[in-house]
């Protein structure tokens, strides 16, 4: 059995390697991301998830992990910004309230599919003209759900958050390590 990564943020293979765990290959899935008219959050999250677990060739005997990382402000679905106007955008919206951070894991085994999905709470302060400048200049905003990276500059940003800080990061560990002990992976054995 070999684990193979249906992503190539560099976060997640990070976030793996806190369990333990490097997969033997990494292969993203070329997926469109589109969220469907009025899907919402969680469905759209969950669905990528499966998309992306579909999308990725795999052997019969092979695991492969997918995930997917949605921001929402309510209702409305901050994916990846496609550029620094959208990022400010995403920002100015979240500046001073709470948001959820929905993260959903999906591992397949052949035709058998696991699935969890994980929601965080979270509060960003209100932001100042220069921290929105300073934060867009940095590009660290660049690839990330909602314009913002909590593991980065912008975790001086979040005052509170209620749930999983590696699932807001992009893989939620507790759940990660259930889906792999579940599917049969061998995470808590010597040596492995």
């Amino acid at each position: 059995m070999r684990l193979i990564l249906g992503s190539a943020s560099p976060r997640r293979q990070e976030l793996l390697a806190r369990l333990g765990v490097v997969p033997d290959a990494v292969r993203p899935a070329d997926i469109d991301e589109t969220p469907a008219t009025g899907e919402l959050p969680r469905p759209y999250t969950e669905r990528m998830a499966r998309e992306k677990a579909a999308a990725v060739d795999a052997a019969p005997e092979d695991l492969v992990l997918a995930a997917d990382t949605t921001v929402a402000a309510g209702r409305r679905i901050l994916g990846k910004p496609a550029d620094a106007d959208e990022a400010r955008a995403f920002l100015e919206l979240l500046s001073g309230r709470r948001h959820r951070v929905v993260t959903a894991v999906a591992l397949r085994r052949g035709d058998r599919l696991w699935q969890r999905r994980v929601d965080s709470a979270v509060k960003m302060k209100r932001l100042s003209e220069v921290e929105i400048r300073a934060y867009l200049a940095s590009s660290e905003w660049q690839g990330k759900a909602g314009g913002y990276a909590i593991q980065g500059r912008a975790e001086a940003f979040i005052p509170w958050m209620q749930g999983s800080y590696s699932g807001v990061m992009g893989l939620p560990l507790t759940e990660t390590a259930a889906l792999l002990q579940g599917a049969g992976w061998p995470l808590w054995e010597a040596g492995a």
